[in-house]
């Protein structure tokens, strides 16, 4: 497997890569992930069946297109395909170091940037892709609020009651949503998509870096919302977003919907308590 794989990647950079080690890194749930150790260079590659090597594929496009802000440090998708009965995508490699307050406002001064940057006509993406293994629909629609409450959320909740889990009255709480969502006008931007602290870090020569990206044109604030998630990230991350973007009036509430999103998906993949917090979610939402 590796054989096509590293010619693969001399073909791509026009160096020849000569393969002398490979060490596997531990962390993801979705996918194989090992560090390309090289006579000179070294590389990061996710593997999978190979009938998934679309979700590379579009992975590495989402990866181009935050990398080409040039805005925040991105991890420049290499090649991608398929070897014997493997998916893979290679990237850039990094070593990871710790972060302090001044990196952290960095990060959030440099994800500002990249909603800045990176900006449309229309909400949604020029394919579907993925949320974890789950699929997102990403149908262009000019309109934010149809798109989020029909895309994320209904979708989201249909597939979970799929899944053995109980919401009723998916119209009521979406139609709630798209009510609430109306009255908000964000600009499409590029968004992350699934910007939680495990999908963001520093490299060790000081740079903020993010990664495994579930890109989408969106309201920027999705990527706020999600990263108050799962632990959170430190206060001195917000302030830094703030003093270069300040947030709309009304985030508070529409973090909630945001993140409802997300523990819906985790209910869809993993199961467990997740249905609890996600009808707490809804019972607060269908209160406003």
């Amino acid at each position: 497997m590796w054989t096509p794989i590293t010619k693969a990647i001399s073909q791509k950079t026009g160096q020849d890569f000569q393969l002398v080690n490979t060490r596997s890194i531990g962390g993801g749930c979705i996918n194989q992930a090992y560090q390309l150790i090289g006579r000179e260079n070294q590389y990061f590659i996710k593997l999978n069946d190979a009938i998934k090597v679309e979700m590379f594929l579009i992975e590495a496009f989402g990866l181009e297109q935050m990398y080409n802000t040039n805005t925040i440090t991105i991890p420049q998708p290499i090649c991608w395909g398929v070897a014997e009965n493997k998916s893979y995508l290679v990237l850039e490699y990094y070593s990871f170091g710790g972060g302090n307050n001044q990196l952290w406002m960095i990060m959030g001064k440099q994800l500002a940037l990249l909603h800045k940057q990176g900006i449309a006509k229309r909400f949604g993406w020029q394919a579907n892709n993925t949320i974890g293994s789950t699929p997102q629909i990403n149908d262009w629609n000019a309109n934010w609020a149809d798109f989020f409450a029909e895309k994320r959320i209904d979708y989201q909740l249909k597939l979970a009651n799929r899944h053995g889990g109980n919401f009723r009255e998916i119209k009521a709480v979406v139609e709630k949503i798209r009510a609430h969502l109306s009255t908000h006008n964000p600009i499409p931007a590029l968004v992350h998509g699934d910007l939680w602290s495990g999908n963001a870090s520093f490299t060790a020569d000081g740079k903020p870096i993010i990664f495994d990206p579930a890109c989408y044109y969106g309201d920027r604030e999705v990527d706020l919302a999600m990263t108050e998630l799962f632990g959170g990230f430190p206060s001195i991350f917000y302030q830094g977003y703030q003093q270069e973007y300040p947030l709309d009036k009304g985030y508070e509430k529409r973090k909630t919907i945001y993140n409802l999103y997300h523990i819906l998906n985790h209910f869809n993949l993993f199961s467990g308590g997740y249905e609890y917090q996600s009808q707490n979610m809804i019972n607060q939402i269908m209160k406003w």
